[in-house]
C-alpha cells in the first residue's frame, strides 16, 4: 500500500521578491524529488489588487495550480477594529475572530505541516492548537524578534557577532516557539569588518536615517541570511516529510524516537551547501 503524500500548507503574505523566492524554492524542490510532499494550498493575509507585490506573488501560485486561498486582514481590519478597541497585552477579539475566519476557509484542505514564510500577522493560540504550524525567522535562537528588517537594525545596534536562520513551532508569543532547525553564520571578518568600521560611531538610528536599507552592512548581512533562508526552510520540510521530526501531543519538537530535540543544527550541511553552489 502507498503511503499517502505529506502535505504542506503555505501561509504567506507575499509582501516582496523573498515571499516568491521562498515559494519558487520549496515548490521547485518537490518538483525535483528532494522532498516527497505536496504543496495542499497557499493563504494569504492580502487579496488581489491590494498590492502589486502580493499580486505577483499570487500569479506565481496560480502558475503552479496551487489552491490560492486570500483573506484581507486589511479589510477586516478596518471594519472590525472601530468598533472593537486593542485590548493590551493580547490579541484583540477582533483578531481572534479574523483567525477563526481563516480556519473556517481552510476546512477543506488537509496540511500535515503548514509553513508560515513571510507570514506578516501573529497567530492566535486557537489557530496554534488547530494546525502544526512552524515559522521561518531570519535570526538565530535567542536572537532579535520581528521583521528581518528589525532583526538587522537591532543586530548593528547590538554590534553583534554572529547571526543566523531559524525554523520554529508557532505560538502565540512572536518569534519565541520551541526551534525546528537552525543555522548560524559570523557578521564579523571579512567581508563584514570593512563596513563595520564604515559605521563606526554611529548608533543603527543614525545610520537607519542616513543610508537606510541601501547601508552596505545592512545589505550583506541580509543577503548573508537570505542564502542560508532557502536551504534551511527545504531541509525542515524534508525532515518533517520524512519523520525524522514531528510536532507530537504535548507541542514539543520530538526526533523519528519521540526524544524532545533542541532544534536542529545545520549549520555544517547549509555552508556546505552554499560552498558547493559556487563552485
Amino acid at each position: 500500500m502507498t503511503a499517502a503524500m505529506y502535505r504542506v500548507g503555505w501561509f504567506s503574505t507575499g509582501r516582496d521578491r523573498a515571499a516568491r523566492d521562498l515559494l519558487e524554492v520549496a515548490h521547485g524542490a518537490i518538483e525535483r524529488g528532494d522532498i516527497r510532499a505536496e504543496i495542499a494550498f497557499v493563504f494569504s493575509n492580502r487579496e488581489p489588487g491590494e498590492s502589486g507585490e502580493s499580486d505577483r506573488f499570487f500569479k506565481l501560485v496560480e502558475g503552479y495550480r496551487i489552491p490560492l486561498i486570500c483573506f484581507s486582514y486589511q479589510k477586516f481590519k478596518t471594519a472590525r477594529s472601530a468598533t472593537t478597541p486593542e485590548q493590551a497585552g493580547s490579541l484583540a477579539s477582533w483578531r481572534l475572530d479574523y483567525d477563526r475566519e481563516v480556519m473556517r476557509r481552510l476546512e477543506g484542505f488537509q496540511a500535515d505541516l503548514c509553513v508560515l514564510a513571510g507570514y506578516m500577522l501573529i497567530v492566535g493560540a486557537e489557530m496554534c492548537q488547530r494546525y502544526n504550524m512552524v515559522n521561518l525567522h531570519p535570526a538565530a535562537p535567542g536572537g532579535p524578534a520581528g521583521t528581518w528588517q528589525e532583526v538587522i537594525w537591532r543586530l548593528i545596534e547590538d554590534r553583534a557577532e554572529q547571526t543566523g536562520v531559524m525554523m520554529h513551532l508557532v505560538t502565540p508569543e512572536l518569534d519565541r516557539g520551541p526551534v525546528v532547525s537552525y543555522c548560524t553564520f559570523p557578521i564579523r571578518g571579512e567581508p563584514f569588518d570593512r563596513y563595520w568600521r564604515e559605521i563606526k560611531g554611529y548608533s543603527a538610528i543614525q545610520i537607519k536615517e542616513r543610508d537606510g536599507e541601501k547601508n552596505r552592512l545592512f545589505k550583506l548581512i541580509r543577503r548573508q541570511g537570505l542564502a542560508r533562508e532557502f536551504p534551511l526552510i527545504v531541509a525542515t520540510i524534508k525532515a518533517f516529510s520524512e519523520g525524522k521530526v514531528r510536532v507530537n501531543q504535548d507541542r514539543k519538537i520530538v526526533d523519528v524516537e519521540g526524544r524532545p530535540i533542541g532544534g536542529y543544527d545545520l549549520t555544517d550541511e547549509i555552508n556546505g551547501l552554499l560552498k558547493n553552489s559556487k563552485k
